[in-house]
């Protein structure tokens, strides 16, 4: 055994022993309370179900996406959410967070349908859960069933739902008192429509890649028209002609199509490939939405970094009326994302499946070449880093850093699962571009690092849901941003631990890649309001937002010492008799939502709850 391994192996033991010894006194009394506590919101949460769609029947076509709805009624003691803690929505069940094959790729994640659409539902009122199904392509009769949850808190008695979905071809009889002429009329009619569509979220904003590879892409389309669309897709904007950004999976220009029907009001998702040009530069794709055979007026419109190309340049576009003269660089922050403990054996074990990377110090020496795939284990132990990328151990007295060739490549911490060590819904185990390994004698701790640019950093913010209203996303990722770039700035409150913000509600939520890859609005909202803060005065304000108020927010020196003129409280009517969550200083989080679903912008709901502020655009 190595000196190496034997100093490893006597750090742990100690940190278990100690941690044995806590266990024994603490966890049991814990335990005991979580049960107790689980037991109480089993008690307090219950419901009765109303209605569903075809009863407990669908009748589907092979492949057909069909919009179902559910009403529920709320027989409990607490108020419904669809947001915050305890927020309800829909789960598929038996078995329980199961991936279902008819999710068709709009559902919150594979085994998460829906929230509820109203706000709040109090006990005795009726929930809404609408969503979609996807039958397969197979015919015969399927049961699928899903539950209506209180997130992180217990599922809702009497909240089963079951549909048995009969997959079958449709008859071609004509349907009975409907002559075949006033059949074809009525198709006339409908193919003859003006057809529109609306964009609701792209899964990529803005692509950075190498030349010549593969693009995935998802586009979230609602059809606007007052026509159903039996089939759509999506083309080129030049339908036929030959494109920079062609796939091989593209016919004749037509770049994703799918024969399912989609009716008026309802939303689909659709999957397509683009192939990154050859040359160099930032190229634009634009792309063209389709549907009963129609071209529709609204396109996507997305910009293409090509790196490792040709030397030629394709330049953006400039806006000459932006002033960039007073733009700062936009901010690298480090978050505190994980305490190396016990939760994964006192070590990190980090790969990246986006590129090769190198570990460095921080003094910027390398220390090695890691290949795409391959891991690299490594822990920090009595004054030294120690680090074994597949060459054996190797140490260093400075902290360490894996940096990857690709800017903002994902890293994977393999050995850190939050579904497995903390209960939670997603591993969310990725974080994009630099991380570091850095031990701190202040809490006697040790870190890893995610150094990352503000505006990817609010990509991986956890702070709302993916599908609450844009304007209120686009004002809560402000304030995050202006939260953010205040501490950055002053660079004290979490100095002596070497980073600016935790990745935890200390300061902010922060999930990294996972969460990014499960809200395309969010990233489209941060994307919307890019370099955005909160000024006073024309300085940096500081921006604290809270879950909900109880009718009104509360001043600063309410809460905490000092004034701050722009932190004093304001009314939230929506909120008037709620029970308040959070500290109460600066944005209600539901009184700003409730306004958004009223009609305002974001920068009125930003200056509603931050008293005499304004808004700046800080970088580009």
């Amino acid at each position: 055994m190595t000196t190496l391994q034997i100093q490893k192996i006597t750090t742990s033991l100690s940190r278990k022993f100690i941690a044995g010894i806590l266990t024994a006194a603490l966890v049991l009394p814990f335990f005991l309370t979580s049960i107790a506590q689980a037991n109480s919101w089993l008690d307090q949460y219950g419901t009765t179900l109303i209605s569903q769609t075809g009863g407990k029947t669908l009748q589907m076509t092979p492949g057909e996406v069909k919009t179902v709805t559910v009403k529920a009624q709320n027989t409990g003691d607490l108020t419904w959410k669809n947001d915050g803690p305890g927020y309800a929505s829909v789960y598929t069940y038996e078995s329980k967070y199961r991936r279902s094959d008819f999710d068709p790729g709009t559902w919150l994640w594979g085994d998460h349908t829906a929230r509820i659409i109203e706000q709040t539902v109090a006990p005795g009122e009726i929930a809404t859960i609408t969503f979609q199904l996807k039958a397969p392509m197979e015919e015969g009769v399927y049961r699928e069933a899903f539950k209506l949850a209180a997130e992180d808190r217990t599922w809702i008695d009497g909240g089963l739902i079951v549909f048995n979905i009969d997959v079958s071809e449709p008859s071609t009889d004509p349907a009975p008192g409907v002559t075949e002429e006033e059949e074809e009329e009525e198709e006339e009619e409908e193919e003859g429509a003006e057809l529109s569509a609306e964009i609701v979220a792209v899964s990529a904003h803005r692509v950075k890649i190498a030349a010549g590879k593969n693009i995935s892409l998802q586009a979230a389309i609602k059809n606007t028209s007052d026509a159903t669309w039996n089939s759509y897709g999506i083309v080129n904007s030049t339908v036929n002609a030959a494109s920079i950004f062609s796939h091989s999976s593209w016919t004749d220009g037509k770049i994703a199509r799918t024969n399912a029907s989609l009716a008026p009001g309802q939303t689909t998702a659709i999957s397509f490939m683009l192939k990154a040009p050859k040359t160099n530069g930032v190229h634009y794709a634009k792309l063209q939405l389709e549907a009963n055979g129609q071209l529709i007026d609204t396109f996507i419109e997305l910009p293409v970094e090509v790196t490792g190309g040709s030397g030629e340049v394709v330049n953006a576009p400039i806006d000459d009326a932006v002033d960039t003269s007073q733009f700062v660089e936009v901010p690298m922050l480090r978050i505190g994302t994980l305490i190396v403990d016990e939760e994964t054996d006192d070590e990190v074990v980090i790969t990246s499946y986006e590129g090769p990377f190198t570990v460095t110090d921080t003094d910027g020496r390398v220390l090695a070449e890691v290949a795409e795939g391959k891991e690299v284990t490594a822990h920090y132990a009595i004054g030294k880093y120690y680090f074994d990328a597949g060459n054996g151990p190797t140490s260093s007295v400075l902290p360490i850093r894996f940096v990857p060739k690709e800017k903002n490549a994902v890293f994977t911490i393999t050995n850190f699962d939050r579904k497995v060590t903390r209960g939670a819904l997603y591993t969310d185990n990725q974080f994009r571009n630099t991380l570091e390994l850095r031990y701190n004698d202040y809490k006697d701790r040790t870190w890893l690092i995610n150094e990352i640019d503000m505006e990817t950093y609010l990509y991986g913010l956890a702070e709302t849901s993916n599908i609450s209203h844009m304007e209120y996303q686009k004002a809560l990722v402000t304030a995050a941003r202006t939260f953010g770039y205040y501490h950055y700035t002053r660079g004290t409150k979490w100095k002596r631990e070497f980073f600016t913000m935790t990745a935890y509600s200390y300061d902010q939520v922060y999930k990294g890649y996972g969460q990014e890859a499960r809200s395309p609005r969010i990233v489209q909202a941060v994307n919307n309001t890019k370099g955005m803060v909160v000024t006073y005065d024309g300085e940096l304000a500081i921006t604290p937002y809270f879950s909900r108020s109880d009718g009104r927010t509360r001043d600063w020196s309410d809460v905490w010492a000092g004034e701050i003129p722009w932190a004093v409280s304001v009314p939230v009517p929506c909120e008037q008799g709620k029970t308040m969550w959070g500290h109460g200083v600066g944005m209600s989080a539901q009184g700003a939502l409730c306004m958004a679903n009223e009609g305002m912008d974001w920068e009125s709901i930003l200056k509603h709850f931050y008293t005499g502020t304004s808004t700046m655009q800080k970088w580009n």
